[in-house]
């Protein structure tokens, strides 16, 4: 059973003062599903677009998990920009307004001597972009050994941003013994790879436009012996009318492999992947946007940021490793309002990663023989 309201869930008397004074009734989806496993101290993967209510889903939890009494940083959010990182801040002050929390945002273009004194004066969340962050801490001024809740917001920007050695270097730091959460508009494998590296069994919420456009959506799947894969797809390709397709693979490798096997059968078919140049990119992209390439062979690293107007099926090649990653891809059509088809290909060692994609979802996928 779904909470409904805010006055449902277990908070202290001085939080609901806060969120009160600020007009919240009624919990948005994302804030429904993430505040509880969070209060529980659990780890929480949220996908959902800024403008859900997600900044309430993590900042509630955050500071009724942390101490006032305790004036060393406790609470860690990253953020990719000035800008989210002023308006979370303040977002997170408001809510903790009659606990006694003190918020800091900490970004760069801006005096650091500033910050610096705030740092001293006490602070127990500090939310920051990453460059920043580790400014302070290079200069021994923000220190993080007494860190219990780290969020990763806007996680897909920040990896977009190139910010993810500053990632690597910034958890490497905070205790190991605490709870991570992590908030993302498109989840796809890198940022799957962020969560597998630094998150314990962590809960999986989507709420996002992808899950939305799945109701527009025929999705079907059909279970197969690997070694047919190829056979099985060049039939799909030809009986289903195919206009323009992006193909799913799991690896590098196996998108050039692929593109070649379409082409040798007449295909058009090109690959893209991370290994690619910036200009063979934007070739590649330039052909399919314009129609002219009807079959791009992706991984979903080399996918993330494509917003293409007219794709009619995705095709999941191979089944992605990550039930999440799965809403991303099939979330590239239908896009507008406008209709398409997801075909999944599952091979048999494929099967138990395919359960938990139907399992994640409200919509229904059509097996297919």
């Amino acid at each position: 059973m779904q909470m409904q309201y805010f006055k449902d869930l277990p908070l202290s008397e001085e939080v609901m003062r806060g969120i009160e004074e600020l007009g919240f009734n009624n919990l948005f989806p994302i804030q429904a599903q993430a505040i509880a496993p969070l209060l529980e101290g659990k780890d929480v993967i949220g996908q959902a677009q800024t403008g859900t209510g997600k900044t309430a889903a993590f900042g509630i939890p955050m500071v009724e998990r942390l101490s006032p009494e305790l004036k060393s940083v406790q609470g860690l959010v990253l953020e990719p920009t000035r800008e989210l990182a002023v308006q979370v801040a303040d977002h997170i002050r408001k809510f903790g307004k009659y606990s006694g929390f003190t918020v800091l945002p900490v970004y760069g273009g801006e005096p650091i001597g500033k910050q610096i004194q705030a740092l001293r004066s006490g602070v127990q969340i500090v939310v920051g972009t990453p460059g920043r962050i580790i400014d302070l801490l290079e200069r021994r001024i923000l220190n993080l050994a007494s860190v219990k809740v780290v969020v990763l917001d806007e996680a897909d920007r920040m990896l977009d941003m190139g910010f993810i050695d500053d990632i690597d270097y910034i958890l490497s730091i905070v205790p190991a013994h605490r709870q991570t959460s992590l908030f993302s508009a498109t989840i796809d494998q890198s940022v799957m790879n962020v969560c597998d590296r630094y998150m314990a069994k962590p809960e999986k919420i989507l709420v996002s436009k992808d899950e939305i456009a799945l109701t527009q959506m025929s999705q079907y799947y059909m279970v197969v012996n690997p070694h047919d894969k190829l056979e099985v797809l060049c039939k799909v390709l030809k009986e289903n009318h195919v206009g323009r397709a992006i193909i799913f693979c799991r690896t590098r490798t196996n998108t050039s492999i692929l593109a070649d096997e379409l082409r040798s059968r007449g295909y058009d078919a090109k690959p893209l992947h991370a290994g690619f140049t910036q200009s063979q990119r934007d070739f590649v992209i330039n052909l399919f946007r314009t129609g002219k390439l009807k079959l791009l062979i992706a991984t979903d690293v080399a996918a993330r940021g494509l917003d293409i107007q007219g794709i009619t099926h995705i095709i999941n090649y191979d089944v992605p490793l990550d039930a999440l990653v799965y809403f991303h891809r099939i979330g590239r059509t239908a896009r507008m309002g406008g209709e398409g088809t997801a075909i999944t290909l599952v091979g048999y060692g494929e099967i138990s990663d395919f359960n938990n994609i139907k399992a994640l979802t409200k919509t229904t996928i059509e097996e297919v023989t």
